[in-house]
């Protein structure tokens, strides 16, 4: 049973990675919604067989317990789940009443300090002078 769980486990870290790098905000939400599922997933997977008690008895020597904390942790990773989806969608349905759109649109500033670098990363200062870096960045955003 538990190479089932760790099959399951990594099919939704693989799809949900998947999910993040897309360019949707909503494929990017249900990505992060299945990455938090494994994660939840895995926790409760490593604290042990189902049934067992969590404490220790008086007769008992502690050899068919479960590990609580890893339950602890799994509740925690539901309620910031939760808190990190909502935040999202609300961003997502601020993108989607401004835009109309919901693909993430470049960052017309990040394309023109990345063609300020020379052929070995180094970023040098503009120069007012000549207008190399400007004319490519008119060309790469028209």
């Amino acid at each position: 049973m538990s190479i089932m769980m760790a099959v399951l486990v990594a099919w939704l870290f693989a799809v949900g990675t998947y999910l993040i790098l897309q360019r949707a905000l909503t494929r990017i939400v249900l990505g992060l919604g299945l990455l938090s599922h494994g994660a939840i997933l895995l926790l409760i997977t490593v604290g042990g067989r189902a049934g067992r008690p969590p404490l220790v008895g008086k007769g008992d020597d502690g050899a068919g317990i479960a590990a609580p904390l890893p339950q602890a942790f799994a509740l925690t990773a539901i309620v910031i789940g939760f808190g990190m989806t909502s935040f999202l969608l609300a961003l997502a349905y601020r993108s989607w009443t401004s835009t109309n759109d919901d693909e993430v649109q470049d960052d017309v500033e990040d394309r023109r300090i990345a063609l300020m670098a020379d052929d070995e990363g180094h970023f040098r200062a503009p120069d007012p002078s000549e207008d190399e870096p400007w004319d490519e960045w008119d060309e790469a955003t028209s």
